[in-house]
């Protein structure tokens, strides 16, 4: 089966590009967290999942 391009050249430009640190992340503390998702479920009562109730089903 042939190639694009020979094989010798695969990740070059990403050899090339110098590394860029990543910045550090900081996840939410849990207290906040247990009491946005209260929030969420029980006083604003939303549903979990991709296909919510509320969402209409758009036509093509």
């Amino acid at each position: 089966m042939p190639t694009h391009g020979s094989l010798t050249k695969a990740g070059k430009v990403r050899g090339q590009t110098p590394k860029v640190p990543s910045r550090e992340r900081h996840g939410t503390i849990s207290i906040t967290r247990n009491k946005n998702n209260f929030r969420k479920r029980f006083i604003l009562k939303r549903v979990p999942g991709q296909n919510k109730p509320t969402q209409r089903k758009r036509r093509k």
